[in-house]
C-alpha cells in the first residue's frame, strides 16, 4: 500500500495552484507507480483529489481516500479477487 500525502505536493508554497495542475498529476502518478494500491490522504483542495483521482484510474490496482472521521473510503477498486 503506498500512502500520498496531497498536502506534501504544495508544501512549499502553502496553497494549490491549478497552474501547476499537471506537476501535481505528474508526481502522484510517479509516486503510485503502476497497478499499486494507493491512498491519498492530507489536507487539499476538492478540485484536486477529483483531478489525481482520475490520473491514477487505469494505472493503481485500487485506490482510497483516508478520512479523519470515517477513516478508508473506497474510490475504486479493480481488483478481480
Amino acid at each position: 500500500m503506498i500512502t500520498i500525502d496531497i498536502s506534501a505536493l504544495y508544501a512549499e508554497s502553502g496553497t494549490a495552484k491549478l497552474s501547476l495542475l499537471a506537476e501535481y498529476e505528474a508526481a502522484v502518478i510517479r509516486l503510485a507507480g503502476d497497478g499499486g494500491d494507493v491512498t491519498l490522504t492530507g489536507a487539499g483542495p476538492v478540485w484536486l483529489y477529483l483531478r489525481l483521482a482520475h490520473a491514477l484510474h487505469g494505472k493503481v490496482r485500487n485506490l482510497r481516500y483516508r478520512c479523519p472521521v470515517t477513516g478508508d473510503v473506497v474510490i475504486f477498486d479493480h481488483n478481480p479477487y
